[in-house]
């Protein structure tokens, strides 16, 4: 690969540093004993000046505006950025002036230094680090992205909209509020696992090579285990390792898990994400519900301080209680038909009608799902569980106790996106074991995302599962809308590319 002006400067650098005997990544330990947020926050002046006489910090060179003898430059660690104040006599306190002629002069951008020394106010009231001590704990081969700052924020100005995505380190150097995003979504994650393990769950870990990709209707990515001599799957989901859990005697479990479908991208979709799924013995759908908002409060309030957030142009309160509407109500409200009791000739009809083009494998429950996502569910922008599915639309699903032919389930939606999918979980092993056959004869049709019949999972269900309460929730998704991010790729790291040419 061919290197820039700049990287060629900057390793001619490198080399004039390691000729004088200055080594550019020194090995020690760097006694680091604040930061930079901290600093700001805590100093006060002549009040409190005498607890920041001795600040040892370590961090990137931001800025940096010599001056002869002394410069201004920007420090940034994770925490945020502070000026320093830079003099050759402080650093070089004797007649050797090699550390600031040699290394601070010839400083770059991204370089990463330690320092040692006091604070004060400039003249024009900002926080300052006087150095007194200083060295080079990185040299930097590659100049940052072009940095461009308005009112306070810093964006980079690259124009290739893949850079942010294929180089997430860069992108994190130069664009503070990109960290922030993602020490939010930390904050969510741990608001949920301690929602979940201060009413009693037990948090536990499920395989991700199945030999049954098991647990939804999707397409697995396929590997081999070269051990075992058979085929593998990477998870489609950990539901059926949650629920023989539940079998063992365990009451309330719960998995974040990363699972994989070998299926499309686009902005709210990826083939690799991050769910939560829990499951709890002798609760139902209804309770669920309640908890779940009891949840996503606690998540708002983690993530903002408030249950009242914005989600692109839309104003959305988190607020409990959410909307409640069966499905096929929901369908009748955004189209005038009720699709309640039809075939799947008559069902082919209507999507006909409606100009919803669908796949000849497809059986009825798909083609209620391909109806519902064309009609309806963009409909729904605060919060609305979506209740009651046909059974067809729900293998895993316990049948309604009072409705024929639906099932006990709720999905969540929120700005017109599908956030959670419960259940109240069918536990009875002879129906389920007909559900399996249902999806089975799909796939024989072609429908590469049916449900495989797992038999050690039926298995499991005859020694006698209690009746129970299951819920996913699509941390990806819910991350995005708790941050107010377009695409489900700017709350992931690092999300997949393609390979550069």
């Amino acid at each position: 690969m061919a290197l820039s002006e700049q990287e060629i400067i900057r390793r001619e650098k490198l080399q004039h540093l390691q000729e004088l005997g200055i080594d550019p990544y020194p090995a020690p330990l760097f006694p680091v004993n604040s930061t930079t947020a901290a600093i700001k926050a805590n100093y006060k002046g002549e009040e409190n000046k005498d607890a920041f006489t001795d600040v040892v910090l370590a961090g990137r060179i931001m800025s940096n505006r010599p001056m002869g003898k002394a410069s201004f430059a920007e420090l940034q660690d994770s925490t945020g950025r502070i000026q320093i104040y830079v003099r050759r006599d402080d650093i070089c306190p004797g007649d050797d002036k090699t550390l600031y002629d040699e290394v601070w002069k010839k400083i770059d951008l991204g370089d990463i230094v330690g320092i040692k020394g006091f604070v004060f106010t400039t003249k024009v009231g900002e926080t300052s680090v006087h150095v007194q001590e200083l060295t080079l704990l990185t040299k930097s081969l590659k100049p940052l992205p072009v940095v461009k700052e308005v009112e306070g924020q810093t964006f980079d100005a690259v124009s290739d909209p893949e850079f942010k995505y294929r180089q997430r380190y860069a992108d994190l150097i130069i664009n503070p509020q990109v960290r922030e995003t993602f020490v939010k979504r930390t904050k969510l994650v741990n608001a949920m696992r301690q929602f979940l393990n201060e009413r009693g769950a037990l948090e536990v870990d499920t395989p991700v090579l199945q030999a049954i990709p098991g647990g939804a209707a999707a397409r697995p990515f396929i590997t081999h285990h070269n051990a075992l001599d058979v085929p593998f799957y990477l998870r489609i989901a950990n539901e059926l390792y949650l629920k023989r859990c539940i079998v063992g005697g365990f009451d309330w479990v719960y998995e974040f898990s990363r699972n994989f479908r070998n299926e499309g991208m686009d902005r709210t979709h990826n083939p690799e994400f991050t769910i939560l799924e829990w499951y709890t013995a002798y609760k139902d759908y209804l309770w669920m519900m309640e908890t779940t908002e009891q949840m996503l409060e606690t998540v708002a309030m983690a993530v903002n301080g408030t249950t009242e957030i914005t989600i692109g142009d839309q104003a959305v309160s988190i607020k409990a209680p959410f909307k409640r509407i069966g499905i096929l109500d929901a369908i009748k409200e955004n189209t005038g038909i009720d699709i309640n009791g039809m075939d799947e000739a008559a069902l082919r009809a209507v999507c006909k009608q409606l100009n919803i083009a669908v796949d000849p494998k497809i059986g009825k429950g798909k083609l209620i799902d391909e109806i519902f996502s064309a009609t309806s569910e963009s409909k729904f922008i605060q919060p609305t569980f979506v209740i009651d599915y046909p059974v067809e639309m729900s293998p895993l699903t316990k049948k309604h106790r009072s409705k024929a032919g639906l099932v006990e389930r709720f999905e969540l939606y929120i700005n017109g996106k599908e956030i959670a999918n419960a259940y109240s979980e069918l536990n009875d092993p002879i129906d389920q074991r007909e559900r399996f056959e249902e999806q089975a004869a799909l796939m024989e049709r072609g429908d590469d995302e049916a449900m495989f019949i797992d038999q050690d999972f039926l298995r499991a269900l005859e020694y006698g599962m209690p009746p129970t309460a299951g819920i996913g929730i699509g941390i990806d998704r819910l991350c995005m809308m708790m941050t107010n991010q377009p695409s489900i790729q700017d709350v992931l790291l690092f999300p997949q590319m393609r390979p550069e040419a």
